[in-house]
């Protein structure tokens, strides 16, 4: 079996008046293609930090983390840069969309910076906001969208350039409980057809059926119960 997110022996601290303070702690995560893992931890449980070391925003204070096979160690900045845009997708609690930018524009945008031509960005955007139940809604800002609308330009800004990796931080807090559900479920079709390895990071328990494993990040380490 892919396993297209590895973190091996991943351990993060840093020093809190003289005292050296352990947030991650030999942590290990094996995510395979077409998988949805939802993390679960309580507040200042180091959620945030392991999501943004898996997704190569954080260099860990040991470990290795290999996105589809490829070791984030020793990249230089720009690589790194390049290495986000090719194979991983961020959704976040807010949409984060640009308010200047029209739908289509927003995916546009992403494609371009990812080194995607004008022709094939064209036909995939296109492609994804049919599959998304957003093609009506192309031309539109972000300020005259629903938050569930929002939220799956989001997932299409996310898929555009096809990453293998998808990371989802607490992607359901502003929406209610129908259009979190609705959020969640498109993640994980899309990890299934598409062959990627998604985590959601999440409080919200309503939406853990639909994720093939839990895991529970407890003193620095992820645990399955």
């Amino acid at each position: 079996m892919r396993h297209r997110l590895i973190l091996r022996n991943v351990t993060h601290a840093f020093e809190d008046g003289g005292q050296r303070r352990m947030i991650l702690d030999a942590l290990n995560l094996q995510v395979a293609e077409g998988e949805l893992v939802a993390v679960m931890g309580p507040s200042g449980s180091g959620k945030s930090t392991f999501l943004s070391i898996a997704g190569a925003l954080l260099e860990p204070t040991s470990g290795e983390v290999l996105l589809d096979g490829e070791a984030i160690a020793g990249q230089y900045k720009q690589a790194l840069s390049d290495m986000r845009l090719r194979k991983l997708g961020f959704i976040f609690q807010s949409a984060n969309l640009i308010p200047y930018l029209k739908v289509r524009e927003q995916l546009m945008l992403v494609a371009k910076l990812g080194g995607m031509d004008k022709t094939n960005a064209t036909e995939r955007a296109r492609e994804l906001l049919r599959e998304l139940g957003l093609d009506h809604r192309r031309n539109a800002y972000p300020d005259k969208l629903s938050g569930g609308e929002r939220q799956r330009v989001a997932i299409a800004r996310a898929l555009m350039n096809d990453p293998a990796v998808l990371l989802a931080d607490e992607p359901t807090a502003s929406l209610d409980a129908s259009r979190g559900m609705d959020v969640v479920r498109m993640l994980a079709e899309e990890a299934k057809e598409r062959g990627k390895s998604a985590v959601l990071v999440t409080h919200d328990e309503r939406v853990l059926p639909l994720c093939d494993r839990v895991l529970y990040l407890e003193n620095g380490c992820l645990l399955e119960k």
